[in-house]
């Protein structure tokens, strides 16, 4: 007969024993392996989504931090713009291109209906005169200078003031006083230079 149908007998036996068989186990393992593996897929895929997820968070929050930097930096320079505005001599240039005047004295009134002060009219300040400016030649000028500046300027005719007439080279001039002013648009005669200076 076979050996192979004949139970094992001795060390053989209790070796058989403690050993499992191969073909009912490895039915059974089948879906635990399967089970562990879809777990660690799942795992895997789940761990990469919420780190793209984080990492996407992560750039909108920096590119939102940038952007509360900028509007900060906006926010800054308008109560800059607000704080010049309000100081009072800025406010009193404004005023006065509006057309506004100062103030004169307040009076006040009381509860009891008696007035206390003297009210005065708010009156305008004389507007100041702009200043016009009037040629004054230069101290070191010479005779030159003043030869360059006309022939520089030939094409403008030199002012005279009215209801006079420029004497000719010949003619004598005529007497006239001697603490008249002269007038504005005359250039003044540069003083004379002896040569060598």
């Amino acid at each position: 007969m076979s050996r192979a149908g004949a139970p094992l007998k001795g060390r053989a036996g209790r070796l058989a024993r403690l050993m499992p068989s191969a073909s009912p186990s490895s039915a059974a393992r089948t879906p635990f392996v399967l089970l562990v593996v879809l777990l660690l897929g799942g795992g895997l895929i789940t761990l990469l989504l919420l780190n793209s997820a984080l990492n996407e968070g992560s750039f909108r929050l920096s590119e939102l931090k940038r952007d509360t930097t900028e509007l900060t930096d906006e926010q800054q320079a308008l109560q800059r713009d607000v704080d010049s505005y309000s100081q009072p001599g800025a406010l009193e240039r404004r005023a006065r291109e509006l057309g506004m005047v100062p103030g004169g004295s307040p009076a006040f009134l009381d509860p009891d209906g008696t007035v206390r002060g003297v009210p005065t009219k708010a009156t305008a300040p004389p507007p100041a005169p702009s200043p016009t400016p009037t040629p004054t030649p230069s101290p070191g000028a010479t005779p030159e200078d003043g030869a360059q500046a006309d022939e520089a300027g030939a094409g403008v005719p030199s002012p005279t003031p009215s209801g006079t007439a420029t004497p000719s080279p010949g003619a004598a001039a005529e007497p006239g006083p001697e603490d008249a002013p002269a007038p504005e648009n005359t250039p003044a005669t540069p003083p004379p230079t002896t040569p060598g200076r």
